[in-house]
């Protein structure tokens, strides 16, 4: 776990309140919660693809590891590991409900372009991978 430069993202409180419901929710079977705040964690990560040549991740994680920045934002723990940290440094999450559908935004003013979806990106100064002009796939499901 590193900790020398912490990196900056934040949540909204709606976005937060969202996660930490999803952590607490009850396995259908036992009733019992499938997770506490103490022992789970939002792991935030950038990965290639996407339509704009990178995509933002959010997921559940029970294992901090060594490369790991721990913030703390509104009683949660978010992970992020070393690889993401650059393209997710000043970022915010929020979590919207709408006609169209629910999910997790995640906003960041190092993008240099963004898919209208929210979930894609492509960073200042980078070219997407694999990126020709004139080509955009969408494969979300909303």
């Amino acid at each position: 776990m590193r900790g020398s430069t912490m990196i900056q993202v934040t949540l909204t409180e709606t976005a937060a309140n969202k996660v930490k419901e999803l952590i607490q929710r009850s396995d259908p079977e036992t009733g019992k919660p499938l997770g506490s705040l103490d022992d789970t964690y939002l792991r935030m990560y950038v990965a290639g693809g996407g339509c704009s040549g990178f995509r933002y991740g959010l997921a559940l994680d029970r294992n901090v590891h060594e490369d790991d920045d721990v913030v703390q934002v509104h009683g949660l723990k978010v992970l992020v590991d070393g690889n993401s940290k650059e393209y997710l440094d000043g970022s915010s999450v929020d979590y919207a409900e709408s006609v169209a559908g629910s999910g997790f935004l995640v906003s960041n003013p190092n993008n240099w372009s963004t898919c209208g979806c929210g979930q894609s990106f492509n960073p200042k100064g980078e070219e997407a991978p694999d990126h020709q002009e004139g080509q955009h796939a969408h494969a979300h499901t909303h």
